[in-house]
């Protein structure tokens, strides 16, 4: 199983499809409907927020298993 840091990488790029810039980790954060300052203590101490990846994996028609799983 990927860690928090690593899913942020999946998620990114999912994102970048959509978008020709940069995805920040700000952009991550509101796809995942997290305050910003949430966000970056859950990255800071690598623990996933499996509820908020899991609804946007639902809302996005994404199969969670690419995304917590190599």
């Amino acid at each position: 199983m990927r860690d928090f840091r690593a899913i942020i990488g999946v998620l990114k790029e999912y994102l970048k499809k959509e978008k020709i810039e940069k995805v920040f980790d700000k952009d991550v954060a509101k796809s995942l409907e997290m305050s910003q300052s949430r966000f970056a203590t859950s990255k800071r101490r690598n623990t996933t927020p499996y509820e908020e990846i899991l609804h946007f994996c639902e809302k996005e028609k994404l199969c969670c298993s690419e995304v917590f799983f190599a």
